[in-house]
């Protein structure tokens, strides 16, 4: 049964750079293949991108417009692709993570994933450290027409949770995580990653370096301060 005087059923993790941190890997391996077009891909760019709608279109956009001529998308992407899964296959959640997600699952809170990344790939990380057996739902971009930062996959997790925005809270580590966390009537604590720290994330409720720096009740009150 769930405890009464906890102020929230469930909790709503953003995937990639806040469970894993995934962003920086992919950043550089886009970084990279820039660097052959003779450009350089930089962070007011990449902040476009990052935990947002149209994987990756609004970036080679951005290439074409640069270099003045189509390039191979999909060739890119595999390319990309293949550099970063090397890189991310064997990484640890962040540090914290693991931690909150255990304390949350023995409070009795529901956790639920809202992700612009694929299944597969949330699944498989998940599943490789174990962590898959605490979330109850999984959203992921295959499951609504627009990602983040339209409030889709958050309306859609509440909607599985089958609790209210206001009986949830979500944690995100970019802009339009958090924008798409509040469009949907959700509070959100940003816990920015090397690749988003230096992003504007102040519209966030809470602020916070490291989840290592905080536990749910001093998130609980500080969500109560913020609300």
């Amino acid at each position: 049964m769930f405890p009464m005087d906890i102020p929230f059923k469930a909790i709503v993790f953003d995937f990639d750079g806040l469970i894993v941190e995934t962003e920086e890997p992919i950043f550089e391996s886009y970084s990279a293949i820039f660097a052959e077009f003779g450009l350089e891909l930089t962070l007011k760019v990449w902040a476009n991108v990052i935990g947002g709608t149209g994987h990756r279109d609004v970036l080679f956009d951005y290439l074409e417009l640069q270099l003045g001529r189509k390039v191979n998308r999909e060739m890119i992407r595999e390319r990309a692709r293949n550099h970063h899964h090397n890189d991310t296959g064997k990484l640890p959640a962040r540090e914290g993570v693991v931690d909150l997600i255990v304390e949350a699952s023995e409070l009795g809170l529901q956790l639920g994933i809202a992700s612009s990344s694929t299944f597969p790939w949330v699944k498989g990380h998940l599943d490789r450290l174990g962590l898959s057996k605490y979330f109850s739902v999984m959203c992921t971009r295959e499951d609504v027409e627009l990602s983040k930062p339209d409030p889709a996959l958050y309306l859609l997790a509440v909607s599985k949770l089958d609790v209210l925005p206001n009986q949830v809270f979500a944690i995100e580590d970019s802009p339009n995580g958090v924008k798409a966390a509040q469009a949907a009537g959700i509070r959100c604590i940003a816990v920015p990653n090397p690749v988003t720290k230096s992003m504007d994330i102040s519209h966030a409720d809470i602020l916070v370096n490291s989840l290592a720096e905080i536990n749910l009740d001093e998130i609980f009150r500080l969500l109560r301060t913020a609300s």
